[in-house]
């Protein structure tokens, strides 16, 4: 059996992207984004591999960057990705989809995190960075906004709509492939990225350096 950083991290690889890319996609509603959320999110675990091997809980760690990048706001700059593609789904999911997409990220992201994925209330709370109240009165409203748009949640007791919703968001999740790729595959193209990174970094200080040369020789 293989060991060291690589087999590592190939394994948190392989157990986690799938969920991970479904996870992003019910935060923003694209495919193709969701996708990018998930590579961008191992490319940055791989580059600081030495820190996310050690973290209490890698899988959390590389789950909150992909979250991050799914619903970053700049996204919405860009044509066609406003509100999502709900279009792209079966009829029967689309409903849950956009309703979705009409919460504040804050609360879509709780949401997911606590009826979706199954962490705790102070788990939430930590991973969003609120008060476990804060993450509790998101969590609460999100089902409330929910209901008044999914007709099987609105005749659902306020306090059963967690565990309806629990089982909505996973067969949703179930039912959509996710587009992986391997992990050596990830890690390859990782690390190109890094020395493109690196590469532009040292010429934009050359440049930086060569006109700060000649500016100090014509004016010297």
């Amino acid at each position: 059996m293989r060991a060291g950083p690589a087999a590592a991290f190939d394994r948190l690889y392989t157990r986690q992207a799938a969920s991970l890319t479904r996870q992003a996609f019910l935060l923003c509603g694209h495919r193709r984004l969701a996708e990018r959320a998930v590579v961008y999110a191992f490319h940055r675990a791989w580059e600081r591999w030495p820190e996310v091997a050690v973290d209490p809980d890698p899988a959390g760690w590389v789950r909150a960057a992909a979250h991050d990048y799914a619903l970053s706001p700049w996204h919405q700059l860009v044509p066609g990705r406003r509100g999502g593609e709900p279009r792209a789904v079966p009829p029967e999911d689309r409903g849950l989809l956009e309703a979705l997409l009409s919460l504040p990220r804050c609360y879509r992201r709780s949401l997911v995190l606590h009826d979706g994925v199954g962490l705790r209330l102070p788990e939430t709370a930590a991973e969003t960075e609120a008060t476990t109240r804060a993450a509790a009165l998101r969590i609460l409203h999100a089902r409330t906004c929910l209901a008044a748009r999914l007709p099987g949640l609105a005749e659902t007791a306020p306090r059963d709509r967690g565990a309806l919703l629990t089982g909505l968001l996973r067969d949703f999740a179930a039912g959509h492939p996710a587009k992986t790729c391997s992990p050596a595959a990830l890690r390859a193209s990782g690390e190109r990225r890094t020395r493109r990174w690196t590469w532009a970094a040292y010429a934009l200080v050359a440049t930086a350096v060569s006109t700060i040369t000649a500016v100090a020789v014509l004016t010297g």
